[in-house]
């Protein structure tokens, strides 16, 4: 059987088939494109109709090469909604998280709900750009698309609408919003009962492997394809992703490793104490009805702003990365989610001006940066995990390490030092894969998420890293604490 993955990040686009051959997973990536982000009038927004066009494209390729595909499935980027009208329109290009229109509006929410109260009610981390944020500045400017709506619809949930006129609210993308309740499953009717919203304003609910609908008789007449079933994937690209983990058991902690870094664990419930309120952790949906319970750290975002300054650093980040290998072990520590490292003008002298005010040898190279650089990391992945163990309802036996950052060995290497349990990485490419392999759960080929990822494990290539050096790691992490505190 064949599936076609929609798989939407916050820069690019693509669209990969999937096959289930034999037990196992091949893919192929049919189309690629950007996702650029729209600066105009002072504001940030996503192109949709763009979006849509180019998964019109996709389905075009499907129907001229004549592959016989089950299902379409659509994963996209957390948190940004768009605005329908009654008679079903896009009322306005969506904004960007990234929008300014959110500062301070956090503040002047907890005036009205306080913030102790809205974590307990929804167990999510505090970031301006959460919806629940993003509709009250909405409200408080009276902007004419929220004040217009009918409907107000997740990205992915507004792609699915379009193509099949469903308005649906799935709930793993719905859990990124801060208004989701997971002891209840359902939107919390105070928290969006500020900005005079309600549960009719949002699509029915749904569940991660829920076929919602099938393609309109016009979107069937411009692709050449027929009346496809379009399934609710895990719809936030994260709960993809960790459905794509090849864990064995429940023993274990995620890492999704790339320009951002997300550890967490899977749970049966939302953990939601004063615990996880005072460390700022999330509850997140999951697939199987599981929560994600994860923690944001800045990751390879800070690596990749130094790469555009660095005039005489090698391009390939592999060469980087062993170069740094050559300068000398633990000299110097950053926080890595310290607001220094935000988004400064300059993240070299970021850097730079960091160790010099925490009185520590002040890097001259990328040699000595990049090293600086891993080694922070890996050491603030062993907080975030001793954080988790506090919290966890299991022993956590190892970490398996998903994406991009997954495939930079020493890391991997300093990471599995750091924590003092084993590293597992791969896949590469696991919110695509997660995406296909619901959509495989929904044709019947799987029966639950270990099944799933049994034939994850079976279909991709995965490399374990064991502790080497953990005497030297537990000193230097002291020594890390006292720096970073």
């Amino acid at each position: 059987m064949n599936f076609l993955a929609i798989d939407l990040g916050a820069t690019s686009g693509r669209t990969i088939l999937g096959s289930i051959v034999e037990g196992k997973l091949e893919q192929r990536e049919l189309t690629r494109f950007p996702n650029p982000i729209i600066e105009t009038g002072g504001h940030f927004y996503w192109d949709i109709l763009a979006l849509y066009h180019e998964i019109i494209q996709s389905l075009k390729k499907v129907a001229n090469e004549g592959i016989d595909i089950e299902s379409i499935g659509i994963d996209t980027w957390g948190v940004d909604v768009v605005m329908m009208g009654k008679d079903g329109g896009v009322l306005r290009n969506p904004y960007s998280y990234r929008d300014p229109h959110t500062e301070g509006v956090m503040e002047d929410y907890f005036q009205q709900i306080s913030k102790e109260e809205v974590y307990e009610k929804t167990g999510i981390q505090f970031m301006p750009f959460n919806t629940l944020f993003q509709l009250s500045a909405m409200h408080s400017h009276h902007d004419s698309a929220l004040e217009a709506a009918s409907k107000i619809l997740f990205i992915p949930d507004a792609l699915i609408y379009m193509l099949t006129g469903e308005a649906v609210c799935e709930h793993t993308i719905l859990s990124t919003s801060q208004f989701l309740n997971p002891r209840t499953g359902r939107i919390d009717p105070e928290l969006i009962g500020v900005m005079g919203l309600d549960e009719q304003h949002f699509g029915r609910y749904v569940m991660p492997g829920e076929q919602v609908g099938r393609l309109t008789a016009e979107v069937q007449q411009m692709t050449g394809v027929g009346a496809l079933p379009v399934v609710a994937v895990a719809g936030h690209d994260t709960a993809s992703a960790v459905a794509a983990v090849p864990a064995e058991n429940e023993r274990f902690a995620y890492l999704s490793c790339g320009t951002w870094s997300l550890l967490g664990i899977e749970t049966q419930d939302a953990i939601i104490s004063e615990k996880s309120f005072e460390y700022n952790f999330t509850n997140e949906g999951g697939i199987e009805g599981t929560t994600r319970f994860l923690k944001n750290i800045c990751g390879m975002w800070i690596l990749e702003r130094c790469r555009k300054e660095w005039t005489d650093a090698p391009a390939d980040v592999r060469q980087i990365s062993k170069d740094s290998m050559e300068a000398e072990a633990f000299q110097r520590f950053i926080f890595p989610d310290a607001p220094d490292f935000a988004n400064p003008t300059s993240m070299v002298e970021a850097i730079q001006n960091y160790c010099q005010k925490t009185n520590q040898p002040v890097p001259e190279d990328y040699k000595a940066m990049a090293r600086c650089i891993f080694e922070s990391l890996a050491m603030r992945y062993r907080q975030i995990l001793e954080y988790l163990k506090e919290m966890a309802p299991f022993p956590i036996e190892r970490l398996h390490v998903i994406g991009g950052g997954s495939q930079n060995s020493h890391l991997m290497q300093m990471t599995a030092n750091s924590l003092g349990i084993p590293v597992v990485t791969g896949p590469v490419e696991g919110t695509a894969i997660g995406n296909i392999m619901l959509q495989a759960k929904a044709a019947g080929l799987v029966k639950d998420r270990f099944e799933m990822r049994r034939m994850i494990a079976d279909s991709i290539e995965m490399k374990t890293y064991l502790p080497q050096d953990t005497m030297a790691w537990d000193a230097a992490y002291e020594n890390y604490l006292k720096l970073t505190n």
